[in-house]
This record gives C-alpha cells, sequence and structure tokens, in this order.
C-alpha cells in the first residue's frame, strides 16, 4: 500500500525540481526526503524520478502518482475542513428519537431554536416508543423519578429535562369541577376512570400515586391516546389523569385540575450517547430541550 506521506514527498520533489528544494519547502533534511523517495519507490515497484541537469525530473510513473497525491491533497484539506466544521457543530448529522407526547410540546419548539442555532446540521427525527434506541444520538425517555436508569442500555448516559405532572381531567358538571384549587386524589378513588396510558413507565407513576391514596383506579374504558381519553370523558363516561404535556389540546367539554395527595409525576429523560456528548450539534440540542 503506498503511504499517503511519501506522496506528498514526491509532489514537493517534483512541483520544486530538486531535492534539496523540497527539503527546505518541507522542513526536512535533503537525505531524509532521499530515503522517503526511495521507500516509496520501493513500494511502487518502479523508479520515479530521474536525474535532469542539477536536480530531477519525474519518470512517466512520477508524473501519474503525483498527479494523484495532488488529488489526495485536495481531499484531506477538504476532510480537515469538514471535520473542523463537524467539531464546531456547523455541519453533520444527529439522529434523535421521541414519544408522542413530547413532540408538540417538546421536540418541536426545541428543534426550531436549534435549526436557528445550527442550519447546516440534519436531524434525522423519528417517532420510537419503548426503551432507547441505542443507534439513536438522543432518545427522549420517561424513567421514574427516582433517578435511576430502568432499561437504558450500556454506552447511553441520562439527562433529566422536566418533570410532567398528571392532571385530573374531568367532565363538565362533574362534582368536582367547580372546586377551587387542587383536587384530592382520594375523591376520585369511587369514579369510573379512562385510562390514558399503556403498561409502563407512565402508567406506573399514576398507580403508585392511587396506591398511595388507599385505592386502585377502576379502568372503566381503556385508552393510549390523551386526545381521545379527553373525548371519553367528554361523553361522561369517566376522569382521567393525563400528564400536562398531553394537555396541549383540551376537548371544549372537559375541565383539568391540578390534584394532590400525592401528585403524579412522570420524568421525561433524554438518554444520548456517550459518544455523541462530545459534539457540539447535539450539547446544542439538549440545551434547545432543557429551554423548552
Amino acid at each position: 500500500m503506498l503511504d499517503v506521506r511519501r506522496l506528498q514527498v514526491l509532489r514537493a520533489v517534483v512541483t520544486s525540481g530538486s531535492v534539496t528544494a523540497a527539503a527546505a519547502n518541507l522542513g526536512y533534511t535533503p537525505s531524509a526526503v532521499s530515503q522517503q523517495i526511495g521507500v516509496l519507490e520501493r513500494e511502487a515497484g518502479i523508479a520515479l524520478l530521474e536525474r535532469f541537469g542539477r536536480g530531477v525530473r519525474p519518470t512517466a510513473a512520477g508524473r501519474l502518482l503525483t498527479e494523484h497525491a495532488a488529488a489526495l491533497g485536495r481531499q484531506l484539506a477538504e476532510a480537515e475542513t469538514a471535520l473542523a466544521d463537524l467539531r464546531a457543530g456547523r455541519t453533520g448529522q444527529i439522529s434523535v428519537r421521541y414519544f408522542a407526547t413530547a413532540g408538540a410540546e417538546i421536540v418541536a419548539p426545541a428543534l426550531a431554536r436549534f435549526r436557528t442555532e445550527h442550519p447546516g446540521v440534519r436531524v434525522d427525527l423519528r417517532i420510537a416508543d419503548g426503551p432507547p434506541d441505542a443507534e439513536a444520538d438522543v432518545t427522549l425517555v420517561v424513567q421514574p423519578r427516582d433517578g435511576g436508569a430502568h432499561g437504558v442500555g450500556d454506552g447511553l448516559r441520562l439527562v433529566h429535562l422536566l418533570d410532567d405532572p398528571y392532571r385530573a381531567v374531568l367532565p363538565k358538571g362533574h362534582r368536582l369541577a367547580d372546586r377551587r384549587g387542587a383536587v384530592e386524589l382520594a375523591d376520585l378513588a369511587a369514579e369510573p376512570w379512562v385510562g390514558s396510558e399503556r403498561p409502563g413507565p407512565c402508567l406506573d407513576p399514576v398507580l403508585e400515586a392511587c396506591a398511595a391514596a388507599g385505592f386502585a383506579p377502576d379502568i372503566a374504558v381503556e385508552c393510549e391516546e390523551y386526545a381521545t381519553a379527553q373525548g371519553f370523558v367528554a361523553a361522561g363516561l369517566g376522569v382521567s389523569l393525563v400528564p400536562l404535556t398531553g394537555l396541549g389540546s383540551r376537548h371544549p367539554n372537559v375541565v383539568v385540575r391540578k390534584v394532590r395527595g400525592p401528585e403524579p409525576v412522570r420524568s421525561i429523560h433524554a438518554a444520548v450517547r456517550e459518544s455523541s456528548l462530545t459534539l457540539p450539534a447535539v450539547r446544542g440540542l439538549l440545551a434547545a430541550l432543557r429551554e423548552r
């Protein structure tokens, strides 16, 4: 295999017309340049230079390799520039995965800010439920508030973004709808419930809060979409608990109230690949997500 550095030495000799001039331009000794050319000729298996007057000139093989060395030099310069842009966060691509309710309330405004600050960075954005995607740079996930990394794989670091409290969603005309202040969770114990979560980290804080209040919710209607859950509540089929980020669009026939005794909260984190934390673009995206 031909050595790229020795090709650049050959190019310097050919363009300057002598070993001595090339050595001066490169900051080497003439003997060091001659040794590099000798090794390159052995690698190529053919003579690359021939004496001409007081200097040297390339053979046909020498001219061929000099042309390729010039092209390689341009490519290396482009690579260095591209790498510098990547290190500075001016270019590149990052992959982001998010769950549905984080989209409109968190991801969209954060990306809008990010793109104004990093216009040359392409974002591969896809929806994904479940555990973090090991191939993605950033995955938004729900984790317990105790700070433990549940179901997070090796090579990932959890970055806390926000705590997302649940709110009671009641039909208009409900006995608690006109109550000022927070609703006691225990006051909903005897109500039929519209389940708004599938089993997992989003449902767990609701069940844990209900258990702490001394009851298990009676799920009369199962639903996995917050907007649909509001529709069932508005129809009088039950009450529900929905996280604040899931209430961006509120049904006109429901009332939303804070909950206490205790207040269920889900904790939203970014699971970030350790190797991606060195990228300014990823750090910029995390800053935008935290800001949001």
